[in-house]
């Protein structure tokens, strides 16, 4: 079974864009996965086509509307359908390599791209949506934000790359920032490929790229460090 991934989104167009090339490009032609971008327009009921209203309380911008909203899930996701269902939003949770190793192990996703000043809470409540956040910045709206996590999950499913290897031994899959990378020339501007690097001693390898890793980690992202056991 292929994943499944269902974008409800305003701008339809911008979809597949970069998940169209490279690897999750191949990946969707092969049909290892599918995307269906899903006009939330579709399912206003005016012939102006609205989406959003005025906050309840007043306040700057417009809300989605719950009504619409829900329409265009109810849709994307009949009942049966086991697919988690997401929303994008600066104020989900982070997105961790851990959860998109579990969605990659899924079915798919049913994705909502959020505008304007967010979405009625009455919508996110009545159909379970888990907000996800892809860093602590704020976007014109939720479709770049969709793009990565897809881009993260597809990469994961199986066949998708070409070692499965490279896949596990990234930045967090175990909890530290991945190690430093080099290859030919053995020499670039005067500065040499580490010696353990072209040692051929696979053990003192290892134990560099790991010291490398924890120092790196330290220096950028001291946060994860804390439940890691250090090289000693």
């Amino acid at each position: 079974m292929s994943f499944a991934a269902s974008v409800l989104t305003l701008y339809p167009e911008m979809f597949p864009g970069a998940l169209g090339l490279s690897l999750a490009g191949r990946a969707l032609e092969a049909g290892t996965w599918s995307l269906e971008a899903i006009p939330i327009r579709d399912f206003a009921t005016d012939r102006h086509r609205t989406v959003d209203d005025t906050p309840a309380g007043g306040g700057a911008g417009m809300v989605m509307r719950a009504d619409v909203l829900a329409k265009a899930i109810d849709h994307a996701a009949p009942p049966g359908d086991k697919r988690p269902r997401l929303l994008m939003s600066p104020r989900g949770k982070p997105l961790t390599q851990a959860r998109v190793r579990e969605l990659a192990a899924g079915p798919g996703a049913v994705i909502l791209c959020g505008r304007f000043e967010g979405v009625d809470q009455r919508l996110i409540e009545a159909r379970g949506l888990e907000e996800v956040s892809v860093g602590d910045f704020i976007l014109s709206g939720g479709e770049p934000a969709a793009l990565v996590l897809l881009d993260a999950v597809v990469r994961l499913l199986p066949g998708v790359m070409g070692n499965a290897v490279s896949g596990e031994e990234e930045s967090f899959e175990n909890g530290l920032l991945e190690h430093p990378h080099y290859t030919r020339p053995q020499e670039f501007e005067g500065r040499p490929i580490p010696d353990v690097l072209i040692s051929g001693n696979h053990k003192k390898i290892a134990e560099w790229r790991r010291a490398e890793a924890e120092k790196l980690t330290r220096e950028r992202r001291p946060d994860l460090l804390r439940a890691q056991p250090l090289v000693k």
